[in-house]
C-alpha cells in the first residue's frame, strides 16, 4: 500500500514539473532590443525597426537624456499627427522598458518638435 502511494506522489511531481517547464519554456524567447544606436532614442528614428523581427513579448528599451526626450505610447493618429492622445502612457526615466504587445506598437517624443523630426517609431510584434 505505501508503494503505491509513493508511486502517486512521484507521478503528482512529475506533472507539476511538467507544467513549469511549460509556463517558464515561453518566457525564454522574449529578446530585449535597445531603441538607436549609440546615440539611444533619438531624431530620425522612424527606419530603425526595418529588418527586425518583434514578438509580442519581446522589449524594448529607450535610452535618452530625460531632460530632453521622453517616451510615448501612441495610437495611430497620435502617431500619424505627432499628439499625445489623452490617457496616452508617457515615460521619462531615460531608460524605459516597454514590453510589445501582439500587433502595432507605436511609440513618439512629445518634446515639441521632436516626433516631426522624426523621433517616432512603430513596431509591429507578431
Amino acid at each position: 500500500m505505501a508503494q503505491g502511494s509513493g508511486s502517486a506522489s512521484l507521478a503528482k511531481f512529475r506533472v507539476a514539473l511538467l507544467i513549469c517547464l511549460l509556463v517558464f519554456s515561453g518566457t525564454t524567447d522574449a529578446s530585449t532590443y535597445t531603441v538607436g544606436g549609440s546615440d539611444g532614442w533619438t531624431f530620425n528614428m522612424v527606419t530603425w525597426p526595418r529588418g527586425k523581427r518583434f514578438r509580442a513579448g519581446d522589449t524594448l528599451l529607450f535610452k535618452y537624456d530625460p531632460m530632453i526626450h521622453n517616451v510615448v505610447v501612441v495610437n495611430s493618429g497620435g502617431y500619424q499627427r505627432c499628439i499625445t492622445p489623452t490617457g496616452a502612457k508617457v515615460y521619462n526615466s531615460g531608460k524605459d522598458e516597454v514590453k510589445l504587445r501582439k500587433g502595432l506598437n507605436l511609440f513618439i517624443c512629445n518634446i515639441a518638435g521632436h516626433c516631426e523630426s522624426g523621433m517616432k517609431i512603430a513596431i509591429d510584434a507578431v
